[in-house]
């Protein structure tokens, strides 16, 4: 196969995985609209982690609540934005090729549902400390951005040392 057949079936097989990742998103959020709003928080696993209904109209921690057109126009660019990093640009670290399509999953998530109901419906709620409520989608943006930043510090220190390591060569 050529170079050019491993991108493309890369990328089918990353958006693929985008429109499960959606899918199934849509699919908890349904499933939580429709049985959890009026049941209080149910335990999952006690003292640890529990399933409760919240209807958030901002962002993470409910930042910027009365924006949601400003954040639905946001969201909208950052995805056009990761499809663009994802499709066009060829070199780019294997980190990327699966944190890029989680986030832009999660992102698209969040962004039907503020388009479709005018908020995001959360349900995981943490028991063991005071947390905001948060969802699937949360978790694949959060998750993946940390992974690309801990990946970033790494380069960066990698190149540091190999910067000095090559100057004390040149000594």
């Amino acid at each position: 196969m050529t170079e050019k057949g491993r991108r493309i079936s890369r990328s089918l097989i990353q958006l693929a995985g985008i429109i499960v990742l959606t899918v199934v998103d849509r699919l908890i959020k349904n499933a939580v609209y429709v049985s959890l709003p009026d049941r209080g928080t149910i335990e999952v696993i006690p003292g640890f982690l529990g399933l409760s209904y919240a209807e958030n109209t901002g962002a993470a921690f409910s930042l910027f609540s009365s924006s949601t057109t400003v954040l639905s126009v946001i969201t909208g660019v950052l995805i056009l934005a990761g499809l663009a990093i994802l499709f066009a640009v060829k070199n780019k670290p294997l980190i990327y090729d699966i944190c890029i399509p989680l986030i832009i999953a999660g992102g698209a998530g969040n962004q039907l549902d503020r388009l479709t109901r005018g908020f995001v419906i959360d349900y995981i709620k943490t028991l063991f400390i005071d947390f905001p409520i948060f969802n699937f989608a949360d978790c694949l943006i959060t998750c993946s951005c940390i992974a690309v930043i801990v990946y970033l510090i790494y380069d960066i220190i990698r190149d540091s040392s190999k910067k000095t390591a090559d100057g004390e060569k040149n000594d």
